[in-house]
């Protein structure tokens, strides 16, 4: 159902890689609420997707560009300006990716050159699409940043290896840049922790489908799913959530305040049983 929340805005989408991913729900969620924007992901990445899919559905223009090139970057910001007439209302950061969790690498045997690699990719290219936005004064008053974030920032999940570490930076750099932005633009920046929900990226950690299936009995609503967070997306970009700002919002049915749910006990004292 739509409401026309974000009729007349307009903004940058990153990450839309295929039906799977949150990016392209959102980016479909924008436009029935009225929202324009023009689409980016690294070349390499389009390769590998359906962008061209999402933009005909949503009548919305491509820009390829390497988040971590600041000077891919600037050219985004200045192209999606002259494509949509104007200032940005909204930017979604949807990108994230670890070098040692593709190869199998445990968090107790680094290749560094790999996590390096790893924190530009998913934390550091959040920074410089805000400080290029930021210099290029390319955000409207009360405009809205996203990115999108998992509770291994802050809680311990084994197997996410190094992607929790980055998905610290990328919190920190979300209320660190988020302060300048709000005090001197009016603007605000939050990132959402997100149940693990199966897109191409969260499929791609070890024991995916044993995070999913745990997080779902632990939580008291179940897991939100892609849409789920697409529809939270959209509230943080209409006027309806002007001053919240520098926050993490967990959707994720209740996981993050969670001890023990009974169907995890019961399941525990069962296996032990046995």
């Amino acid at each position: 159902m739509s409401y026309n929340l974000l009729k007349g805005k307009k903004g940058i989408i990153f990450g839309a890689l295929d039906e799977n991913s949150i990016a392209w729900k959102t980016a479909l969620r924008v436009h029935e609420e009225g929202g324009e924007f023009v689409l980016t992901n690294a070349p390499i990445a389009m390769r590998m997707g359906n962008i061209k899919d999402l933009a005909d559905k949503t009548n919305s223009q491509i820009i390829p560009a390497d988040a971590t090139s600041v000077e891919d970057l600037d050219n985004l910001v200045d192209k999606a300006m002259e494509i949509l007439g104007g200032k940005l209302d909204f930017v979604l950061h949807s990108i994230g990716m670890s070098v040692n969790v593709r190869k199998g690498n445990h968090y107790t045997d680094m290749n560094y050159d790999f996590t390096t690699k790893g924190w530009d990719v998913s934390a550091v290219s959040f920074h410089k699409t805000m400080q290029s936005l930021y210099k290029k004064n390319a955000m409207n008053e009360w405009g809205s940043i996203m990115a999108l974030s998992y509770i291994a920032a802050q809680k311990v999940f084994p197997d996410y290896n190094d992607m929790a570490d980055n998905k610290a930076y990328l919190e920190s750099i979300a209320r660190s840049f988020g302060y300048f932005f709000g005090k001197e633009k009016k603007v605000r920046v939050n990132t959402i922790s997100q149940s693990p929900t199966p897109t191409t990226a969260g499929t791609g950690v070890k024991g995916f489908d044993g995070f999913i299936a745990y997080a779902d009995e632990m939580s008291p609503l179940g897991n939100a799913t892609g849409m789920d967070c697409a529809n939270y997306i959209v509230t943080l970009f209409s006027d309806l959530t002007k001053r919240v700002t520098l926050q993490n919002l967990f959707n994720d049915g209740g996981f993050s305040n969670m001890g023990v749910s009974q169907q995890v006990m019961e399941a525990f004292v069962k296996g032990k049983g046995e």
